[in-house]
C-alpha cells in the first residue's frame, strides 16, 4: 500500500482536495473542478496526470469511464491517518454535548443514553454506545406483568444503571409468582455481579435447593437468561439509524445502509469491533473492510473509550456513518462526548 512519505507536495494537495471535495458532496470530482478548487497554477491536465498517478497508487477510482475520481477505502485510511487536520467543536457543539451529559437527577443509563442522542443529532450519523453490565454489582432486581405471557424484568445496579427487557412466561402465571421470584432473586443477588449471581441461583435451581415453585423457577431462569444467556458482559444501544438515510443519493448506497442494518440486527459483530476498541488508547477509527461488519456496506466507525472513577475503561462511545464521513469534525466530537462521560461518572 502506498505510504504518505511516498506522495510529493502537489499529489498531497491533489488528494486532500479531492477527499474534501467528496466528503461535502459524494460525488466524482474532476479535474476541472478540482483546478477551480485549488487555486493553484495547475492545468486540468496537469492535474489529471496527478490523479493517474493517484489511481495507480491505489488511492482513487474512476466510478464510470468519463466520471471524475473518488478516493479508495485504502486512500480515505491514508488521509485519515496520515493527512486529515482534526478541527475543534465550537462552542454551541461543546455546549450541546454538556447539556447531554450532565448528570443532575440522572443515572448512568440515562447519561450514556443522552450522550448518545447528541452525538446521533450533531453528526447526523448513528450513535452507538457500549454500556457495562455483568461486571457491575446488582442492586435489585424486579418482575413487573405488563399482558398475559409477557413481563417486563427491571434490572438496577450498585452505580446507578438501570435496564429493562421483556420475557415471555407461562400465561396466567399468577402475581404472587412474580412478587416470590422477585424476593429470591434480591436475597441472593444484592452485592454481586450478574455472572456470580446467575452461577448460584441456577446451581441451586438445578440442586432442587430452593422452596419456588414451578412458574417462579421459570421466572427466575428468564430473567437471568435474557441477560446472562450468552455470557456478554457489555450491553449495547444504536440509536438514530435513521439519520444514515437522510443523505442517500444512489440506489447503490441505500443497498449498503440495508447491509449494515441487516449486520446491526444480529450485534455480535458490533459488540467484537467495540470489545477490541476499548482495548486501545484513544479514539479509533474503522473504514470499511477494516472490519467484517463493514465490508459490505462500506461505512465508518468512530470510537472512542471512556472510563470510571478508578481509570478502568468500561465502555465505549461512537457513531456510524457513510465511509464519507466529515472526519475533522466528527472525531473531535466523539472524543470530548467520551471524555466527558469519563469525568461526569468519575
Amino acid at each position: 500500500m502506498t505510504k504518505l512519505q511516498e506522495l510529493d507536495k502537489r499529489s498531497r494537495e491533489v488528494f486532500r482536495h479531492i477527499v474534501d471535495a467528496y466528503v461535502e458532496t459524494g460525488e466524482p470530482v474532476g479535474s476541472k473542478t478540482l483546478s477551480n478548487r485549488l487555486g493553484m497554477s495547475l492545468s486540468p491536465a496537469s492535474i489529471r496526470n496527478v490523479m493517474a498517478e493517484l489511481e495507480a497508487a491505489g488511492l482513487l477510482y474512476a466510478p464510470h469511464t468519463s466520471a471524475g475520481r473518488l478516493p479508495t477505502e485504502a486512500g480515505l485510511r491514508l488521509f485519515v491517518h496520515g493527512i486529515l487536520e482534526i478541527g475543534a467543536l465550537n462552542p454551541e457543539e461543546q455546549k450541546e454535548i454538556e447539556h447531554h451529559c450532565k448528570a443532575t437527577n440522572k443515572n448512568f443509563s440515562n447519561i450514556l443514553e443522552d450522550a448518545t442522542k447528541a452525538l446521533c443529532g450533531l453528526s447526523r450519523c448513528a450513535g452507538i454506545v457500549l454500556a457495562p453490565k455483568s461486571e457491575s454489582i446488582l442492586k435489585h432486581m424486579e418482575f413487573v406483568s405488563l399482558s398475559p405471557g409477557r413481563v417486563l424484568v427491571v434490572l438496577i445496579t450498585e452505580d446507578g444503571l438501570v435496564e429493562n427487557r421483556i420475557i415471555e412466561t407461562p400465561a396466567g402465571i399468577p402475581p404472587s409468582s412474580l412478587i416470590e421470584a422477585g424476593n429470591y432473586l434480591n436475597n441472593r443477588l444484592s452485592g454481586k455481579t450478574l455472572k456470580e449471581a446467575k452461577a448460584q441461583i441456577l446451581g441451586e435451581l438445578e440442586d432442587n435447593r430452593t422452596q419456588l415453585d414451578l412458574l417462579s423457577s421459570k421466572v427466575v431462569e428468564e430473567g437471568l437468561a435474557v441477560w446472562a444467556g450468552k455470557g456478554t458482559s457489555t450491553s449495547l444501544i444504536v440509536r438514530g439509524q435513521s439519520n444514515l438515510l437522510q443523505d442517500v443519493r444512489h440506489v447503490e448506497e441505500l443497498d449498503r445502509i440495508r447491509l449494515l442494518f441487516d449486520a446491526l440486527d444480529t450485534q455480535e459483530e458490533l459488540l467484537e469491533l467495540l470489545d477490541a476498541a476499548i482495548e486501545a488508547d484513544g479514539v479509533q477509527i474503522f473504514i470499511g473492510s477494516d472490519n467484517n461488519l463493514f465490508q459490505l456496506s462500506g461505512c465508518s466507525l468512530i470510537v472512542s473509550p471512556y472510563s470510571a472513577d478508578n481509570g478502568r475503561i468500561v465502555g465505549a462511545i461512537g457513531v456510524i456513518g457513510p465511509a464519507r464521513l466529515n472526519y475533522s469534525r466528527i472525531i473531535p466530537m466523539v472524543d470530548y462526548t467520551a471524555k466527558l462521560i469519563s469525568k461526569t461518572i468519575g
